[in-house]
């Protein structure tokens, strides 16, 4: 499996796992000029932007050790501009959440730790 292959297929098992959690996905792969959002998601008057972080077994840093400090800076910098060009205006959306997922594939399947509110 490719880096790439990697990339998708956890971002597909953590939107399944966010819609059987009753979230609707509003949209995967966000680009916001040079900034990219995974997966934004909302559960009634909550939104969640997740950022999806995969790594195969035995990497040497781990998918919650790989969000480093330039890329929380960029995903708040994307989540601050999402909010401003789209989100604002949507009809009852009260809150806005960063969470961070960790997908490991063990065997091919997707093990998913999910950290909400973690930026």
């Amino acid at each position: 499996m490719t880096r790439a292959e990697l990339g998708r297929n956890a971002e597909v098992a953590v939107a399944d796992c966010l819609f059987v959690q009753g979230f609707s996905i509003l949209a995967r792969n966000v680009r916001l000029g040079s900034l990219e959002l995974d997966i934004v998601a909302r559960k009634g008057p909550l939104v969640a932007v997740v950022e999806v972080r995969a790594r195969r077994p035995g990497a040497l840093v781990g998918p919650f050790a790989s969000v480093t400090s330039t890329k929380r800076v960029r995903v708040r910098r994307a989540v601050r501009r999402l909010w401003r060009e789209r989100l604002s205006t949507m009809a009852g959306v009260e809150r806005l959440r960063i969470d961070v997922a960790a997908v490991t594939f063990v065997g091919g399947q997707p093990r998913i730790e999910y950290a909400e509110g973690a930026l």
